[in-house]
């Protein structure tokens, strides 16, 4: 039962991962799933709860709940929590809090003031998530390929969602001129590019399957990151996931 309401979480809160895990074996999809589910618990604590010391609150919520996962005390009753429990190890455990930690610093100091700053926040929540994600479906090697590939997917994912953002609580990137939009969008290129992840990995990274298509668009594009035209049709994303599945 925690599973499926952890696919539920996912399908209604980060569809793309819904449907990358989707795309693998019923046996890895009980892996993936409470992991995911849990990244869309702390995304919306971080980023939906409009008042700081209510989001640090559920935030300490989660840091708590993984202390537990690590053996300081009964695990609480959530179905997140239950099922995250049987997927992750001390490792991921350490991971998983260092990704509440990036979110919590975006609530007490504000987000992407600059270049740096949005590049450690990507490392630590999607590098973060996806290394997790392939520990868990059996790749214990190739950190930083696997941390490349994640941080351009974590930057794409960024751009797709900047104009909602920015609408709602005047989040936007540290410098949104085409140039800046450009060579961001060029930086998450060159890391695709350069990181040879290995086949294992397959699992935990089909959820990046948009980043190259979405940066290259941006990169040809820059102004459609902050007019929100970035994304292309249903049938074009999920096209590309089939392709992406038969490819590899």
């Amino acid at each position: 039962m925690s599973v499926s309401v952890c696919a539920e979480i996912v399908r209604r809160g980060d569809p793309d991962r819904f449907l990358a895990a989707m795309a693998t074996s019923q046996r890895l999809r009980a892996t993936l799933f409470p992991i995911y589910a849990f990244n869309v618990e702390i995304s919306r604590a971080a980023w939906l709860v409009r008042e700081p010391t209510i989001a640090r609150i559920r935030l300490q919520w989660w840091r708590d709940a993984l202390r537990e996962i690590a053996g300081d005390g009964a695990i609480r009753n959530h179905e997140v929590t239950v099922a995250l429990a049987g997927v992750v190890d001390a490792e991921s455990v350490r991971l998983l809090d260092g990704l509440i930690c990036a979110q919590w610093g975006g609530i007490d100091r504000g987000r992407f003031e600059t270049d740096a700053h949005l590049t450690e926040y990507l490392d630590r929540t999607a590098g973060n998530l996806t290394v997790v994600a392939a520990r868990a479906t059996g790749t214990t090697n190739s950190e930083d390929a696997i941390r490349a590939i994640a941080w351009a997917s974590g930057l794409a994912n960024l751009f797709l969602a900047i104009p909602k953002l920015s609408a709602m609580e005047d989040v936007s990137l540290p410098d949104h001129s085409p140039t800046a939009v450009r060579r961001l969008a060029a930086r998450g290129l060159a890391r695709i590019s350069g990181a040879s992840a290995p086949s294992q990995a397959k699992p935990a990274l089909l959820a990046t399957w948009r980043a190259n298509g979405i940066l290259q668009t941006a990169y040809d594009h820059p102004e459609r990151v902050m007019s929100g035209n970035l994304g292309g049709s249903e049938f074009m994303r999920r096209a590309s996931l089939l392709r992406r599945v038969l490819m590899e």
